[in-house]
Parts: C-alpha cells; structure tokens; sequence
C-alpha cells in the first residue's frame, strides 16, 4: 500500500517510517525541508519525498492522489503563540490536499482530551481532530498521554528534573495524575492500526497499565537510576513561576513550558483499554519503558529526539536558506592548522559538544550557553542526540547542524543562541590542513559592538579548539 507520512522528521515520524517499510508498504514522506531529511541508507530506496507545507496552500498539489492510507503527525504546539491557528490551518489544508485522492484511512495522533476543561494545547488537539473527521476517508484518532522513550521531550524533562535537583519544591500539579505509554507501544499501536476496519471513524486512548502522578513518575525514574530524591509540593507556585522553573531546570524551550504547564493541570487518564484487545497488545509498564529507553541511550541507539525539532529553539527555518554562509558585510575568523591524523581530526569534529564539549575552555562555553538561557536562548541544555554521528538538521548545544558530509571532511554549523546577528561554524578539511571558520553577520550597531566585545574571547578559545582537534593523541 501507498502510505503517506507527514511529520517525517519529527519524533514519532523518524521511527514510525522504517517500521512502515519494513511492513511492505511504499512510503512518501511529507518535509518542508528536503535538505534536513536524513533516513537510514537502508530504506532511502524504498520510499519517496516531497516538500509540503500544508501552512502553504500553493504546495498542496504535490500531495499523490495515488495514495491508499495517511498518517497526520503534525504539531505546531512550541513553535508559535499562535499555534492553535496554526495547526487549524495545517488540517484544513491537509484534509484539502486529499481532494481527488484514493486515499481510504487516515490516522491521526493526539493527545488524550477526556476532562470538560481542556488546556489551550489539548482544546488545539480536540479541534484538530473534529476538522481532519470532516474528510472523505475512513479516520481514526489515537489519543496518547505522556510518551515515554529514548529522546522523547516527556523523558527527558523527568530526566533533567530527577538528574539535576535532589530536592525539588514543586508546585502543586505534580499531584496530577496521567497514564504514561512507551513510545514502542505508540509505534505498535500506530501501524496495527492502520487498514483495521475496527478502527475506522473511531478515537481511542492508549496507554501503559500504570496510572501515576507526575511525582510518582519522578520518584519512579529516581528508583530506575538508584538516586535518592525528595519532593516538597507547595500551592503558591503560579503557572508563570512553574514554566520558568521547567525552562531553566531542563532542556524544554519556554514556550513548550508554558503549553507543558498549562497542560499538567489536566489529567490524562485513558477512558477504557478497549483497542488493546482490538489490536491484540498488552503495553509495557513505566518502569519498563524507563528501562528500554536507557538500553537505547547506553547503546547509543537514539532514533529520533524531541531536541532536534527545530521547537526546540523556537527559530523556524529552512536549512537551504543558510547553508550558503555570507562574505559581505560579515566579521570572519578564520584559522588553519596541519593535522595529525585526519581519521582522528574528523572523528574529534563528529563528536563535538553535548558531553564531549569544545576541545578547550568548556567552562568559557558553558558561561556562553548559561548567559543565552537567561536572555532566553537555548542555551547548551539541549546537547546533541548521537555520540558520534551527526545529521542535518541535527541540534547541537546552541547549534544547528547545515552541513554534514564525513567523506568530503566538512560540518557546517549555524547558531541558534541569540545574537544581535546571524552566526555560523565551519570545520573543512583541505588538502592536510583543517580550515575553522567563524563568520558573524551583525544587525545593525548592535551586532558589531558585540563582536568586537567577545573577540578577545574567541581568540582564546578558537585558536584552542582548532589546535586540540588537530593533535592526534
């Protein structure tokens, strides 16, 4: 069967594709930016690409009419105040864009919308849905609560919060109950019910067998790692107070905080199991699925994370529109150095940041991204999902990965930090040599008085970076 998929960079889409192909069927995945879509070598064969944006109307007739089944995997929920708007439009247009098709199911994931007084993000969620049910397919709703897995943004805020503070005052949503799913049951869940006639015209809730407060969840994951926590709940921590303390405890942006926060008052609890004995699957515990998403990050196995969503930094745009890094009007430092061993040289590039750090002056860095997440920036709270490989459109710390091709000896980076200007980071090898580039494009006054104020900065820590790289050891 042809099955188009939206939302194929994201979270949930990254992992659902390979198990889409691995079942059969022929996949067209729907991007706005081909450039950021990197699939496994694999199954790159195996499936199709468009570019879409279903915000944009004049893009909608690159939508096949061949196609017998869609899944609608799109969120706009921290990439905009506006988002319900946003995602309003996307379903409209996405519904639009099967006019004339053969497409024969559609199956949607939301968010579980049980409570008479939804939060604004949820009430999003319900409206999506009653606009995609409007179409002239056959359309099931899979209503899921806190995912839990491998680089899914409900995990690692648990981690963050359990990891970082031993003792936490919270405020008093953490007495709010929810059912958490691992994020391998939401997959199971997604593809067995595809072409299931039981499912047609029908919104069911899944969920693992645990239902737990937020607090339980983290004492939970403090029991997982063998750490000793303790929680104070108090009642006086307002809506504002809690987002700003989730936005610089962990690796969430203030926007998804804020939807996070005004969502934790809801209780996400599943009506009734009755699609588990449809689909025939009993759902891992949460414990388990703590325990299944460590396997992955011990083994260095993360499929797709929350992270590398361009929400993560709330800065939306193409990867195409930056790739080509300015010369006019930019502050460039630019430095060469022989290396060692290019082996050692590329595989030092391929690892930079997240834990491996700089190469020199981490404490300089560190100063850099604390001084960004109290402007609002990112921040290096977010890290980078691999150890050791990289792909475009990946984050990295304060980063964007541009460019990335190990073979050619090239990584473009693109900053995402705030800046009264626009950034960028190369690594090229040429010839025996590694050419490190810095280019800065000031906006206005601003932008130059800035540059001029870190310069002696990066004097320090470019010329010691680019010689640590270079050493082979």
């Amino acid at each position: 069967m042809k099955i188009l998929l939206t939302g194929a960079t994201g979270y949930i889409g990254k992992r659902l594709l390979p198990v889409l192909i691995e079942a059969g069927h022929e996949v067209v995945c729907c991007v706005r930016d081909s450039k950021r879509f990197n699939p496994p070598e694999s199954i790159k064969q195996k499936l199709s690409v468009i570019e879409i944006d279903f915000l944009d109307e004049t893009t909608l007739d690159r939508v096949p009419k061949d196609i017998d089944g869609a899944y609608y995997l799109i969120h706009s929920m921290s990439s905009s105040k506006d988002y319900k708007t946003l995602e309003h439009t996307s379903a409209v247009n996405f519904k639009k864009s099967l006019n004339g098709s053969s497409i024969k199911h559609v199956i949607y994931l939301s968010g579980i919308v049980n409570e008479s007084e939804l939060s604004e993000h949820l009430s999003s969620r319900s409206n999506v849905e009653s606009e995609l049910g409007k179409g002239n397919y056959n359309f099931t709703t899979i209503r899921a609560g806190i995912i839990i897995g491998s680089g899914s943004a409900s995990f690692e805020i648990i981690r963050d919060l359990v990891e970082k503070l031993p003792f936490m005052i919270t405020p008093k949503w953490l007495k709010t109950k929810c059912q958490p799913i691992g994020v391998s049951d939401v997959i199971l869940f997604l593809i067995k019910s595809l072409f299931n006639q039981k499912t047609y015209n029908k919104n069911f809730d899944i969920g693992g067998p645990d239902v737990l407060t937020y607090k339980e969840m983290l004492l939970g994951f403090a029991k997982s790692r063998n750490l000793k926590r303790t929680i104070l709940i108090v009642p006086i921590m307002t809506p504002k107070l809690s987002s700003y303390w989730l936005y610089f405890v962990t690796s969430t942006s203030y926007k998804l905080a804020t939807s996070l926060v005004d969502s934790m008052k809801i209780e996400v609890v599943c009506r009734d199991s009755a699609i588990n004995s449809i689909l025939g699957i009993e759902p891992i515990g949460y414990m388990q699925a703590l325990k299944k998403a460590f396997d992955k990050i011990e083994n260095n196995m993360i499929i797709s994370s929350w992270k590398d969503s361009y929400a993560s930094s709330g800065i939306n745009f193409n990867v195409s529109d930056f790739v080509n890094v300015p010369a006019f009007g930019c502050f460039v430092d630019r430095r060469t150095r022989k290396f060692d061993n290019r082996d050692s040289c590329l595989d030092k590039i391929w690892s930079i940041g997240g834990k491996t750090g700089w190469y020199y002056g981490n404490w300089l860095w560190k100063l850099r991204g604390l001084l960004d997440k109290m402007a609002g920036g990112v921040g290096l709270r977010r890290g980078r999902t691999n150890l050791t490989s990289i792909r475009i459109g990946d984050a990295v710390d304060f980063w964007r990965v541009l460019y990335a091709n190990k073979n050619e000896g090239r990584l473009l980076l693109f900053a995402e930090m705030k800046l009264p200007g626009e950034a960028w980071l190369e690594f090229k090898i040429v010839d025996d040599r590694l050419e490190q580039t810095a280019t800065f494009r000031p906006l206005g006054l601003l932008g130059r008085l800035y540059w001029y104020s870190v310069l002696p900065f990066h004097g320090l820590i470019f010329r010691g970076m680019l010689r640590n790289i270079t050493k082979h050891v």
